[in-house]
């Protein structure tokens, strides 16, 4: 990149919580092609509305492990600007305060950063661009997923791909390409020595502590019992990369193991990374195909890239239905009340609420979930899965307070994916409503109890027979286990919930010399050393799960 510039001109590149990178940025790459004889000024701006701001949902905007997260996020980024000869003026405040005070100087010839589509974001953008004038520019670029929106195969694009994931993957696989990342910029220049106070040089050293943001330091340091240390930041986010799929192989398994629950090499944990940007779903995907190719290719490689699709449809999806992924009901509106299958009267118990959050719901997979999440600021994929259909579909509960509160702990919030899931797991997208059988995903996915007697360690006396559901525990055995349901762990909050069982698995349970073929069924898996490493739920769900394919450009 030629560090030949016209002082006399300034272009902006206004990094945000969703591009904290150099490679593969191409919202980064369009400012410094476009404008490349102007100076650069990079920017991140710590808006308050972001962090310790209260909701009406009873929660914060974000919480103090995140904002170090984040924090840590662009401290890497300024480096790694400083690096290729450039810097980061970093500012506290609302961006469209913050860039009023800047663009008073006709030096800003534009505003560039990575194009978002929900409301909060898009309100931003509207008051940025009312600050300028007619000889200045504001450019959003798209940026954040695998597939270009207007390379979607659906009449209209965008609006007029599928409400439902799976007939959206199988037109994008067999239709599109994935688009190579990008190579970090080799040289950026910087705008400096401004006579604008706006752009004093001090905010190419400033960066906000926690405490200016509303937090105590405490609050940010996570569970030693947690996945991982989650460290922030683009340099983390490929040190990762190469450590899983590269240093560790766990790639050539990841989805034999991906429904684990401890330790840090169950599934990748790229999601904080993916989330603010630090990390490219293109290079994910690139690493992957490279991987196949000196390595090994088979259902594991493909499918963290189909979890990848997972984030791009959601954001797909929330350009399409708007603000109606934070409607209570969804994208159905007035079907939802009594028109639709999936029609629900909502209801909230704020004391229910309460012991969803705080992990004392009296069922073991939900707390133990909720109380990591609390501690640690993560859960994985499967916990998510089961505490949001506990949540909406056992409790009854307006699902807007369980979205809300992921968006205030999850380290790797992300608008699109946190709405897009809990408003499908509410039934709210007009899909098939999947109701979660709770004691049987606990025992299909922590078969031993390791997972719950983890995080609720008053359950650690009781066998396996116990642990998952507890309310079966008899007088005797209490005694026995010297543990007091409703003294010791809570009484579940809601009745237990079990499916009705079909009429083949009856038939299947009476037929005639089952105990003789489960036996030697048992045998044949047993000799291979795997007999007992999947349940039967786990082999039906993975058998059911086809694999797909993907293509570059």
């Amino acid at each position: 990149m030629s560090s030949s510039t016209d002082n006399s001109k300034i272009s902006i590149h206004w990094f945000r919580h969703g591009d904290l990178r150099l490679h593969d940025n191409p919202a980064l790459m369009h400012t410094l092609e476009t404008y490349s004889k102007n100076s650069l000024m990079p920017i991140f701006i710590f808006d308050p509305r972001y962090f310790n701001e209260k909701t009406k949902y009873d929660t914060i905007k974000c919480s103090a492990k995140r904002a170090k997260f984040i924090l840590d996020s662009v401290k890497d980024l300024r480096q790694n600007l400083e690096a290729k000869g450039s810097g980061l003026y970093v500012f506290h405040g609302k961006p469209e305060e913050i860039f009023k005070d800047i663009v008073s100087s006709n030096k800003i010839q534009s505003i560039s950063c990575q194009e978002e589509v929900a409301s909060e974001e898009l309100r931003i953008d509207s008051r940025v661009k009312k600050i300028l004038d007619d000889t200045q520019t504001f450019e959003t670029i798209w940026g954040s997923t695998m597939y270009a929106p207007e390379d979607l195969p659906f009449h209209q694009g965008v609006n007029g791909m599928p409400n439902t994931f799976t007939p959206f993957r199988n037109k994008v696989e067999k239709n599109c390409a994935i688009g190579k990342p990008l190579a970090s910029p080799e040289k950026i220049s910087l705008a400096k020595g401004c006579d604008d106070d706006a752009l004093d040089e001090k905010h190419l050293s400033y960066m906000p502590t926690l405490s200016e943001l509303g937090y105590n330091e405490e609050d940010a340091v996570s569970d030693e019992r947690g996945v991982m240390t989650f460290k922030g930041g683009e340099t983390a986010a490929l040190e990762r990369v190469k450590d899983y799929i590269w240093t560790k192989d766990m790639l050539r398994v990841y989805f034999d193991t991906r429904n684990g629950m401890i330790g840090p090499d169950y599934s990748t944990k790229f999601s904080p990374w993916l989330a603010y940007g630090c990390l490219s779903p293109r290079y994910v995907a690139d690493q992957c195909q490279k991987y196949e190719e000196a390595r090994v290719k088979n259902k594991s490689t493909y499918w963290v890239v189909f979890e990848l699709l997972w984030r791009d449809f959601f954001k797909f999806f929330a350009q399409k239905q708007g603000n109606q992924i934070f409607f209570l009901d969804g994208i159905l509106g007035d079907d939802a009340k009594g028109n639709h299958p999936n029609s629900r009267r909502w209801g909230l118990d704020k004391r229910t609420l309460q012991k969803w959050k705080d992990g004392e719901t009296g069922y073991p997979l939900v707390d133990a979930n909720m109380r990591e999440l609390k501690h640690t600021g993560f859960m994985s994929n499967r916990g998510r899965q089961n505490v949001a259909s506990f949540l909406a579909l056992d409790t009854n509960t307006d699902w807007r307070y369980g979205a809300y509160y992921f968006e205030q702990e999850l380290l790797d919030y992300d608008i699109y994916s946190n709405w897009g899931n809990w408003v499908s797991a509410a039934g709210m997208t007009g899909g098939r409503l999947n109701k979660f059988n709770i004691p049987k995903q606990s025992k299909d996915y922590d078969q031993k109890g390791d997972y719950v007697r983890l995080w609720c360690p008053e359950l650690k006396n009781l066998p396996n027979s116990l642990v998952h559901e507890p309310w079966k525990i008899t007088k005797e055995q209490e005694e026995q286990y010297d543990f007091k349901l409703g003294v010791d762990y809570p009484k579940p909050c809601v009745e237990p919930w079990y499916p009705r069982p079909r009429n083949n698995d009856r038939r299947d349970n009476n037929r005639r010399g089952n105990n003789n073929n489960n036996k030697r069924n048992n045998n044949k898996n047993n000799s291979n050393g795997k007999g007992n490493k999947y349940t039967k739920g786990q082999r039906k769900e993975m058998k059911s799960l086809k694999q797909g394919s993907y293509k570059f450009q």
